[in-house]
């Protein structure tokens, strides 16, 4: 009887271990979703709840107006350049305090020159550092004006008419180094894509933060900071809207975020277009941990708490998703065919993926999803080039 019992056990083993295999499939499942609740969820709230006690909270200096300089560096064409400088001079700020300073990219080639006749005197136009790119741009900019306040921004947006006068109002608090102004993407209030959703939620996030001591980063369409507090960026810096106040705060100044001072951005990004801006400044997280490793140091970061929540947590958003999705179907799976058996699983995944397909018929739902894909999708690439410390992205 023995001999004939004995090569039952090992068909009996599996069925045995399927309720502790099916318990850690839900458990991975459970901890993958409880983090990023925590990144996506916990954290913005615990950061509202902290800030709002210091909301009002201000140090004032003097009411003194500074002298201006407004900066682009820019590689595009020169009437867009043209139309960028003049809403720039629009500003209801003091004209003989205000000057517009535009560094060309000498990594490009142009065929027109930029004129803006009515504010020649107001307007100096330069070619960038060798050997190009942002950061170099910004270095000659910054050289060749003349202002207390730097106010950066790019080509594309325009501005509020008092943008300018809020964020020097703003950079006034003694306590501050850089203000960031608020970005407001399209022409009305509703948001139309996921990424317009994603960026209402990060303006807000952003307050929330400087509430409680400095926004992590500003916003590279509208910021300002003291010129007494400049240093030159380094070549192939990807954000100089994350190194640049980083690298004040690591030298113990604050980050403001002034939600009155708007930037206007018109434009609409189909999914390729976003991932391609995505991978670029995904990668530009990454290397400032390579180039300002004091960032990652709770004892020389005084926001290190939100640089870990805000920007690199997040960079395990897909990998969470994929482990959730991934457990979670093939524990219920495991569950049904313990029960019912394969027929059943077929019956179970055929009744989750019909209501998935009908979803996916509607275009808006579409346009959702590869939008949700093609930013999470850019986090992958912009973890792999960050792995093999490949910069210059700018072309991939």
């Amino acid at each position: 009887m023995r001999s004939h019992d004995a090569p039952e056990a090992p068909l009996r083993a599996p069925i045995r271990r399927s309720p502790e295999v099916h318990s850690q499939l839900t458990n991975i499942a459970a901890f993958s979703i409880l983090a990023l609740l925590l990144v996506w969820f916990a954290y913005p709230a615990v950061v509202w709840a902290l800030g709002r006690p210091f909301r009002r909270a201000r140090s004032k200096a003097t009411q003194r107006v500074p002298r201006v300089s407004v900066i682009i560096a820019s590689r595009d064409d020169a009437d867009a350049v043209q139309q960028r400088v003049r809403d720039a001079l629009r500003a209801e700020y003091p004209p003989e305090l205000l000057e517009v300073v535009v560094a060309r990219d000498t990594a490009h080639e142009y065929r027109d020159s930029i004129a803006v006749p009515e504010a020649a005197n107001r307007l100096v136009v330069i070619m960038g550092d060798a050997p190009g790119g942002k950061g170099c741009s910004l270095n000659a900019a910054v050289r060749a004006s003349s202002g207390d306040v730097l106010v950066f921004t790019d080509t594309a947006q325009r501005f509020a008419t008092d943008a300018i006068a809020k964020l020097v109002d703003a950079l006034d608090d003694t306590r501050l180094g850089a203000v960031s102004g608020a970005l407001r993407i399209g022409t009305d209030a509703r948001a139309r894509s996921i990424a317009e959703l994603y960026w209402r939620f990060e303006r807000w996030l952003r307050r929330a933060e400087a509430d409680v001591h400095s926004t992590v980063g500003v916003t590279g369409a509208i910021y300002a900071m003291r010129r007494s507090l400049w240093r030159p960026l380094r070549d192939g810096v990807l954000c100089d809207d994350l190194y640049i106040p980083m690298e004040l705060v690591l030298r113990g100044h604050r980050i403001g975020f002034c939600a009155d001072a708007e930037a206007i951005d018109e434009r609409r990004f189909a999914a390729p277009q976003e991932y391609a801006r995505k991978v670029r400044t995904l990668t530009g997280v990454l290397q400032v941990c390579v180039w300002l490793p004091a960032v990652l140091l709770p004892f020389r970061n005084p926001i290190w708490a939100q640089f870990v929540c805000h920007k690199l947590l997040r960079l395990l958003t897909p990998y969470l998703v994929l482990v959730a999705v991934a457990s979670a179907a093939l524990a219920a799976a495991l569950a049904v065919a313990q029960r019912a058996g394969a027929a059943a699983t077929l019956l179970v995944i055929a009744a989750l993926g019909v209501p998935l397909l009908l979803w996916a018929i509607s275009r808006r739902a579409r346009s959702a999803l590869a939008m949700g894909v093609a930013m999470q999708a850019a986090v992958v690439r912009a973890t792999w080039h960050g792995l093999r410390g490949e910069w210059d992205v700018w072309r991939r």
